[in-house]
């Protein structure tokens, strides 16, 4: 939500009864011995989620009100589960036996579900365990919970198939068509929706202009600050229509060599640099309507010269994200279980902190006991006014019946069939189809119609997908992976195949100056043999794959992704999809390679 968004239109048939209710009240009213007047104006105005976040405010301890403010992990596939295991790591992080008792306990605002904790096993189980830890939530301060979990797709995805799966949004972005990031973020936001998720950790609105980014890379829907804010926004609508969104990370980890889960990175853009590369973004997820935004662990000095980190930052979240940005939904931190929010502060500290600076929720504390009793202490000695409590749980209570959480927080398990299907699919392969870019092709195409053709590179499962995919076109294959560092052994046995095909592809993932895959190449490239570059992840590397006869860009080596590729080599396909960053050369002082748009 923001100042800017407009003011929403109230149907014919709504207006009609309004107009009812009116003529009633005003027939009423002057019956009474004190006359007023109501409009529709006056009914217009009451806001459900208002009145009811308000009313249940009122009801709230100030313990409870606290617990609003967090969410965390626990470990185990149910709510309640004995699993020796889970009980012995609940113990030793939370200091409870199931993760019922950790909601219970705190009064959590949210959980996050991981892989690691065992929350993510198939559909139905997660659907249980949602609907399991939403009772708890219920019969404790009787308000739902925010069931959130990071399915960005591609380089950060923690619910793997059946759930369907889309390549990331570097893959999207070179779509060129920001129906896609909608399309994707629908069906993404129905299927975590289908298994009791009702917010997810997406999208990402960082504007990678950093080739050595170490953390954001195919996250980013690219480089061009205006085409990632036309992505985000249209991926902020689609998620919306079935959960909650999350724009990260502000005030932008696009220009980053500095991964934040183990240090703090400093952004070095001026003031104008952030304003015009790092700003659309948000600007645009906030012209959307979108419900949260998530601050970076991160220094930018020109913003706030102090040093802080961003997520401790009053003059970035509240200064500049509520104030001049108008935004007035719900700022969430990142983890803070990360480094690079924890160098200057004890952990209790940087919850206090977190929340002086603007935060509304709390995100992943490494001490769940020790950030609810620092805030408390906070409150109670003054340093926090329970207001600033206030006013952070009102918003999060009114985004939980805005969303319709607070009315059905419970799903049926039966409608996880949904997850998976077919019509899912059928848009994750459009998307991939879309994605695939190639940067040089020769005139005689990539491979002979027949072959036999040599598939080598990164990852047994890829390479054979891949030589499958090729081989359902036409060219019988052979199937030789290399790994993603061979030593000279391997090659020795790589173009001991090669010798047997007329064609090689060479399936490339994080290629570099003194990588052994881009050896690996120039061994076949010696050969004589025509070698074509297949890259699975972001295109930075194709500087240093130039002595290739074709090179093309799936972003993802999703088999989706290998499919829509293999149909592009044979002919079958055109590479439609555009570089959404520049491709540098691989000289010292490197120049442009590809530009943006190239394709």
């Amino acid at each position: 939500m923001s100042k800017h968004r407009a003011s929403q239109q109230v149907s014919p048939t709504t207006r009609a009864l309004l107009l009812l209710v009116v003529a009633m009240v005003t027939f009423t009213a002057a019956c009474a011995a004190t006359p007023q007047e109501a409009t529709i104006e006056d009914i217009e105005d009451v806001d459900p989620a208002r009145q009811w976040a308000d009313q249940t405010l009122e009801s709230l301890t100030l313990a409870e009100k606290v617990g609003q403010l967090f969410i965390t992990h626990a470990y185990g596939a149910t709510a309640d589960s004995t699993e020796a295991g889970d009980v012995e790591r609940n113990q030793s992080t939370h200091g409870v036996d199931t993760a019922a008792e950790l909601v219970r306990r705190y009064h959590l605002g949210g959980v996050i579900y991981f892989g690691w904790a065992d929350n993510l096993a198939d559909p139905e189980q997660i659907a249980g365990l949602s609907n399991g830890l939403q009772t708890a939530a219920l019969d404790d301060t009787g308000i739902p919970l925010l069931v959130s979990t990071d399915q960005e797709h591609g380089a950060v995805v923690r619910i793997g198939e059946p759930v369907t799966q889309f390549p990331g949004n570097l893959a999207i972005g070179a779509t060129r068509q920001v129906e896609y990031a909608a399309a994707s973020a629908e069906v993404i936001g129905t299927e975590l929706r289908a298994m009791g998720l009702n917010q997810n950790w997406a999208p990402v609105a960082d504007v990678n202009v950093n080739p050595a980014n170490p953390v954001i890379g195919t996250r980013s829907f690219g480089a061009d600050p205006q085409s990632v804010a036309e992505f985000t926004a249209a991926a902020v609508r689609g998620y919306q229509t079935q959960l909650v969104a999350s724009a990260k990370h502000f005030p932008g980890h696009g220009d980053t060599d500095v991964d934040s889960h183990t240090d703090l990175p400093e952004i070095t853009h001026d003031r104008e640099q952030w304003w015009e590369v790092d700003a659309p973004p948000f600007i645009a997820a906030i012209d959307a309507g979108v419900d949260i935004v998530m601050s970076a662990h991160l220094r930018f000095p020109a913003l706030d010269d102090s040093g802080t980190p961003a997520t401790l930052s009053h003059p970035i979240l509240t200064g500049l994200l509520r104030e001049e940005l108008g935004f007035d939904g719900i700022i969430v931190t990142d983890s803070l279980s990360m480094e690079g929010v924890r160098q200057d502060h004890t952990d209790g500290e940087v919850v206090v902190e977190a929340l002086k600076a603007g935060a509304d929720l709390l995100l992943m504390p490494p001490d769940i006991e020790l950030a609810v009793n620092s805030v408390m202490d906070a409150v109670s000695e003054g340093e926090l006014d329970e207001d600033r409590i206030d006013a952070s749980v009102r918003r999060i209570l009114e985004l939980k019946h805005r969303r319709g959480i607070v009315d059905a927080p419970i799903v049926d398990v039966a409608g996880t069939k949904v997850v998976g299907s077919r019509e899912h699919q059928a848009v994750a392969d459009e998307v991939a189809a879309a994605a695939i870019t190639v940067l040089r092709v020769s005139d005689d195409g990539f491979v002979p119609p027949t072959g036999p053709v040599l598939v080598t590179g990164v990852g047994d499962q890829t390479v054979g997908t891949l030589a499958e995919a090729i081989t359902s076109h036409g060219p019988t294959t052979l199937a030789h992976a290399s790994g993603s560092d061979p030593d000279a052994n391997t090659r020795e046995a790589v173009l001991s195949t090669a010798a047997k095909a007329d064609a090689v592809v060479v399936v490339v993932r994080g290629v570099g100056g003194s990588s052994q895959q881009r050896q690996l190449i120039e061994d076949l490239v010696a050969t004589g043999k025509p070698v074509t570059v297949l890259m699975t992840d972001a295109p930075y590397g194709a500087g240093h794959v130039e002595s290739a006869a074709a090179v093309l860009v799936a972003y993802s080596d999703l088999p989706t992704s290998l499919r829509a590729a293999a149909a592009v080599i044979c002919g079958k396909a055109e590479g439609t999809g555009r570089l959404p960053v520049d491709v540098m050369t691989a000289e010292a002082s490197p120049g442009v390679l590809y530009p943006i748009g190239h394709g």
